[in-house]
């Protein structure tokens, strides 16, 4: 898979992407991913990528020819109407990361997961231009809050996704029975040792019939306790 993000900020990804199974996954060549300078694509002396916004208001708005022009150079197309309308590509997804997206779920993550390639643009400032979604197959949020920017949604879309590729986790099982793999369900509690942690005068005990080695009462009694959202 090739992961390919659009940045103003292109060194903040350098510490989570060279970091635990997503550096594991890069290593194996399960992934791929790129981090892009948006402004390698701007034509001006200062290398501006954002301007004030018609019609008046606070902040600054991204420009869309910088973007345009980052997408065209990543997708190797001239791009005419939606990215989504196009007929020769791969299995891609273009997506902007935004605060007026849809929400991103576990259900999102397994999608993308299938996919061939994924371009992300981190927005920034009051937002993008509006003329990017006729070059984008979707906007996405990671929550009903407004962060700086785009990037911290961009490594969880990267994180939920590349953990879903076969091969990423050490146990093919640990994706399977966890938390959202079933809508509205969470996942089980979990203990390790000690079977009893002692501490200021009191014992927290595992339950009994995690160490009774009986599979049948153990998977039922997690059916039991999984939690409901």
């Amino acid at each position: 898979m090739n992961i390919k993000i659009i940045t103003i900020f292109p060194n903040i990804f350098d510490s989570y992407f060279n970091e635990s199974i997503i550096k594991r996954a890069q290593t194996a060549e399960l992934v791929k991913i790129e981090v892009f300078d948006l402004r390698q694509w701007t034509t001006d002396k200062h290398r501006s990528v954002d301007d004030t916004p018609y019609g008046g208001g606070a902040g600054m708005v991204m420009k869309i020819e910088p973007l345009y022009q980052a997408l065209k150079h990543l997708t190797n197309q001239t791009l005419i109407g939606r990215v989504k309308d196009l007929i020769s590509r791969p299995k891609r997804k273009v997506v902007l990361l935004s605060a007026k997206g849809a929400t991103w779920t576990q259900g999102s993550a397994v999608n993308y997961s299938q996919l061939d390639e994924l371009i992300l643009i981190c927005g920034r400032y009051e937002g993008v231009d509006e003329r990017i979604t006729n070059f984008i197959d979707e906007e996405i949020s990671i929550g009903d809050f407004v962060m700086t920017g785009g990037e911290l949604g961009a490594m969880v879309l990267v994180d939920t996704v590349v953990r879903l590729l076969p091969g990423a986790l050490g146990n093919v099982a640990s994706s399977v029975d966890e938390s959202h793999s079933q809508q509205g369900v969470l996942e089980y509690p979990q203990y390790t040792r000690p079977a009893v942690f002692a501490v200021d005068g009191h014992s927290y005990a595992v339950p009994e019939v995690l160490l009774s080695g009986d599979h049948e009462k153990i998977a039922l009694w997690r059916k039991e306790n999984r939690r409901v959202k």
